[in-house]
């Protein structure tokens, strides 16, 4: 190397320099007033371009050849060196650590641009001085989404765990769950904890289990390595719990003992032993059983128990045989796993969402359907049926008498009617209370004419509810004048109303024009992707007729779902 003075302006910043996260403005500031002061202590480190340039390149030194240009230093001391074949990369990183460690995500940058170079995992740990582990652990990092990276630069940094969850997920859900927890103007911090709590998943470790490699590749379990896990231990597992599972049922059933049974832990994590059996936690006897289940962990533990004796019978001794019967204590392993029967969930919703859209549906049949539809578990209604609201499903008696003694759809139009209006009394509701509807039971009341079967309200306890202007406004087309004290007014009233009929205007099945165009306002069609009804275009139908979903992108009807319609049209 050589000393050169040179002007810092005609230095060429480097690409690729080790250092990316930017200073603080705090640091620079010292920074500046340190080169006022007393100049570059410790000359920035450059080499001659190796485009064809006459320049040279900073390999180190950023920092300092942007505050002297600051300070308007016309020159400086610099430290030439020689090209090197990876760019000066490893020199860089060298320098940069020893003068202030990197923070992880440029170590993480650093190091595979380096092994983009040539350089292989061993050889940067034996130049930094790192554990080889430390170098596989950085590099696992280096698969965190691109974004998230950027962020941490800034010095918002998770923990170790959440940093271990964050990189085992592959970046399409890191994608998905950075999307909802990515950081705002008014909040710059990211909740590290709840992203990693979105990616987290059910580890199932090698060291938990019985079984060997033969029924690991049998269930098609692939291990994974947790470079995160202390050094000494088996760190190797898999997220294919069902998979894990069914390989230890399958070892418990390969190694069951003579009197052993497979039992099943219950919701404390306890042996799930059978009726009348007493564990034993001492040394077990010839006679007593072995019971085999897996803990919560997915572990395969063993236990030993007791039965009572049998009590001998006269004759043949059928006592004795009846204690050699075999002990059964748990169910065998279904035939469709959980995650079977939820992505059977899925393809039946899917299916049943596109039956409704396109499938040719009688009226007949679409009220019946309604009528199930309100009986579904997955609804609630408060009702106010009966004189106070009722919590819970009131559904399933209003769609059971549409089935008929064989558990089929069968009904005629009148038990539908039936079945509809009760449907329809336990869902609207005017009180005022939990049940209330809100504005759409009144244009339900107005359709159907409740005003005609509204009560007298010509009573004392109605017209004590009314103010001074308003009882006197009740005495108009009525014989009553209204009295000196409001008393007097509304005991005549009463009388007068005795035996007629008295409504309130307020009480009138009336909506208000302005509440309902606010209604119909804020519950107007918006374009949504994710939303199947409110991609859906009701313009030009009726409600005979299928609705035919747009297109998005050109607003133009899909081809397949137009055909579909009218397919259920005809």
């Amino acid at each position: 190397m050589e000393i050169k003075l040179i002007d810092p302006r005609s230095l060429v910043e480097n690409p690729d320099r080790a250092r990316r996260s930017k200073s603080s403005p705090q640091s620079d500031a010292l920074l500046l007033a340190t080169i006022k002061a007393v100049g570059i202590v410790q000359p920035p480190v450059v080499a001659p371009q190796a485009d064809g340039g006459n320049g040279f390149v900073i390999h180190s030194g950023h920092r300092r050849v942007k505050q002297a240009i600051a300070a308007g230093l016309e020159e400086i001391a610099v430290l030439v060196g020689e090209p090197t074949d990876d760019g000066g990369a490893m020199r860089s990183m060298v320098e940069n650590i020893a003068r202030e460690n990197l923070n992880p995500v440029d170590q993480w940058r650093a190091i595979e641009r380096l092994v983009a170079l040539g350089w292989t995992e061993e050889a940067i740990a034996v130049a930094l001085a790192l554990p080889i582990r430390q170098i596989k652990k950085l590099r696992l990092l280096a698969n965190v989404l691109p974004v998230m990276l950027d962020h941490m630069a800034k010095g918002d940094m998770p923990d170790e765990r959440q940093l271990r969850t964050i990189a085992a997920a592959s970046l399409d859900e890191q994608k998905e769950v950075w999307k909802a927890h990515k950081p705002s103007k008014g909040d710059p911090q990211v909740s590290w904890w709840s992203v990693a709590n979105g990616l987290a998943k059910t580890r199932m470790y090698a060291r938990d289990a019985s079984f060997g490699d033969e029924l690991a590749q049998a269930y098609g379990i692939a291990w994974m390595e947790d470079l995160f896990a202390p050094a000494d231990q088996d760190s190797r597992y898999t997220v294919d719990v069902e998979a894990f599972l069914g390989a230890q049922q399958e070892w418990m059933s390969q190694n069951l003992p003579k009197k052993g049974v497979i039992t099943e832990a219950n919701s404390y994590g306890e042996v799930k032993l059978p009726p009348k059996a007493s564990r034993v936690y001492g040394t077990p006897k010839k006679s007593d059983h072995t019971a085999m289940y897996l803990d919560r962990e997915g572990k395969v533990k063993t236990v030993h128990f007791r039965m009572p004796e049998a009590k001998k019978t006269k004759g043949n001794g059928a006592g004795a045989d009846a204690a050699d019967e075999p002990i059964v204590v748990s169910r065998p392993r279904p035939d469709v796993t959980r995650k079977g029967v939820e992505m059977i969930g899925d393809l039946r919703t899917d299916a049943l969402h596109e039956a409704l859209s396109r499938a040719p549906i009688e009226d007949d049949t679409l009220m019946a359907l309604m009528v199930l539809a309100f009986a579904g578990q997955n609804v609630r209604v408060d009702s106010g049926a009966g004189g106070d609201y009722r919590f819970g499903n009131r559904f399933g008696r209003h769609a059971a008498i549409l089935f008929d003694a064989d558990g089929k759809l069968a009904f005629d139009m009148d038990t539908l009617r039936v079945a509809m209006r009760s449907v329809l009394i336990d869902v609207l509701s005017c009180r005022e209370n939990m049940t209330k509807s809100g504005i759409l039971a009144l244009v339900a009341g107005q359709i159907v004419g409740a005003d005609g079967f509204l009560a007298t309200m010509g009573t004392e306890d109605f017209l004590s509810c009314l103010s001074r202007p308003a009882l006197e406004a009740s005495c108009k087309d009525t014989p009553v004048l209204p009295r000196q004290r409001v008393k007097d007014t509304r005991a005549a009233l009463v009388e007068h109303f005795s035996d007629g009929h008295f409504v309130h205007p307020s009480a009138l099945f009336a909506p208000d024009a302005l509440a309902l165009g606010e209604w119909l306002t804020s519950n107007a069609l918006v374009d949504d992707e994710d939303d199947p009804v409110s991609a859906v275009d009701p313009a030009g139908h009726d409600g005979d007729a299928p609705v035919e979903p747009t297109d998005d992108a050109t607003g133009l009807v899909d081809d397949d779902y137009a055909q579909g319609f009218r397919e259920a049209a005809e």
